[in-house]
C-alpha cells in the first residue's frame, strides 16, 4: 500500500501535469483559432497549414486522451484506490507508477491486455 507521502507527491505530479495539459490546449486551440482566420493566397499555403491542422489535432487528441487518464487517476486517489490494478486488483509497482503515474494496471495484466488487442 502507497503511504500517504507517496500519495501526496503523486497527486501533486498529476495536478501538475494536468495543469500543464490544459495550458497546452488552450495555447493549441487558440493557434488552430488563429490559423482558420487567415488568409491563404495559394494552394502552398492551404497544403502547410492542413498539414498543420492534422499534426495539431493529433497532438490534441493524445492530450485529451492522457487529461482524461489524469482526471482518472485523481479520482483514484480521492477514493482511496490509486496504484490498484483495475484488472487483478493487487497493487501496482510503485516503479511502474513512477513511469507512468496514471497507470491503470500492472505489468502482467497490461502485457494480457496488450496481447489480446493484437
Amino acid at each position: 500500500m502507497l503511504t500517504k507521502e507517496e500519495l501526496e507527491f503523486f497527486k501533486a505530479e498529476l495536478e501538475k501535469r494536468r495543469d500543464k495539459i490544459r495550458s497546452n490546449l488552450n495555447i493549441t486551440t487558440q493557434e488552430m483559432n488563429s490559423l482558420n482566420s487567415n488568409d491563404l493566397r495559394d494552394e502552398a499555403d492551404f497544403a502547410s497549414t492542413s498539414l498543420g491542422r492534422a499534426v495539431d489535432n493529433a497532438i490534441l487528441s493524445q492530450q485529451a486522451k492522457e487529461l482524461a487518464e489524469i482526471e482518472l487517476a485523481l479520482d483514484k486517489i480521492s477514493e482511496n484506490v490509486y496504484g490498484i490494478c483495475e484488472m487483478c486488483e493487487e497493487e501496482i509497482n510503485i516503479e511502474r507508477l513512477k513511469v507512468k503515474i496514471f497507470a491503470r494496471y500492472c505489468i502482467t495484466c497490461r502485457e494480457v491486455i496488450e496481447k489480446e488487442q493484437k
